[in-house]
């Protein structure tokens, strides 16, 4: 008697664990896509789109969460440059040359003089004590009665070699017409000395630049009106 073999029994579609990633339909093993029929296709095709949805869905998700916990990079912050600075770098000061320069500019409108060049006050004040500055850094001297600026001047001081000392001074004598004693008889015309060794102001030569054997030359007839604004005992302070 013929023994017949049992019918094969029907196969599942199955996935296969390492296709698992791929196309529904390649994540079928070779079995189980030769038993897939029209309707087994439409659910196929129902699952692969469920599928998509799923995975595009859980991308998102997944991009969203990443942008929610990367840190926020951080922005070097860089210090502001320091502002350049205008002050004229002194080496000895207690603050009268700079506002002499600040008053010449408020109340004459000039910022800085020629040499030779002065500028005077238009009205004198009657009242109030004569004082002088002398800046060495800016080669300029100025005159105040009381807080007024008068007036102010270029001049020369002490060329390399010789000084023109800082400090604070008083005049110790005026003589409207002097020679020197140490250099060749030269004249001093409008005279006015401030310490023992004879340092002083007067009238003379105004290059632009330090030329004296230490006293501080000035314009002419800056000098000559210098002259009759101070006394003995004028204050004078001497910076630069």
């Amino acid at each position: 008697m013929e023994r017949r073999e049992p019918a094969p029994a029907p196969v599942k579609g199955v996935f296969s664990p390492v296709n698992s990633n791929l196309p529904f339909t390649a994540g079928l093993t070779r079995r189980a896509r030769l038993r897939c029929s029209a309707t087994n296709t439409d659910f196929v095709g129902t699952r692969v789109r469920n599928f998509t949805n799923w995975t595009g869905a859980g991308l998102a998700a997944v991009m969203l969460a990443g942008c929610q916990t990367i840190p926020a990079q951080k922005v070097a912050q860089t210090r502001p440059a320091a502002p350049l600075s205008n002050e004229v770098p002194y080496h000895w000061t207690l603050g009268n040359a700079p506002q002499a320069h600040k008053d010449m500019v408020a109340e004459f409108g000039k910022l800085g003089l020629k040499p030779g060049e002065y500028v005077w006050a238009a009205k004198v004040p009657a009242e109030g004590e004569p004082r002088v500055v002398v800046d060495l850094l800016t080669q300029m001297t100025y005159v105040y009665r009381g807080d007024r600026l008068l007036g102010a001047a270029s001049m020369s001081s002490a060329k390399t070699g010789h000084i023109t000392p800082y400090g604070n001074w008083t005049i110790l004598e005026k003589r409207p017409f002097y020679r020197s004693k140490k250099y060749d008889n030269a004249p001093m015309p409008f005279m006015q000395r401030i310490d023992d060794y004879g340092i002083a102001f007067h009238g003379g030569m105004n290059p632009g630049y330090p030329a004296s054997h230490g006293c501080m030359r000035l314009p002419m007839k800056f000098a000559e009106k210098l002259y009759g604004v101070t006394r003995l005992g004028t204050k004078v302070v001497i910076e630069g």
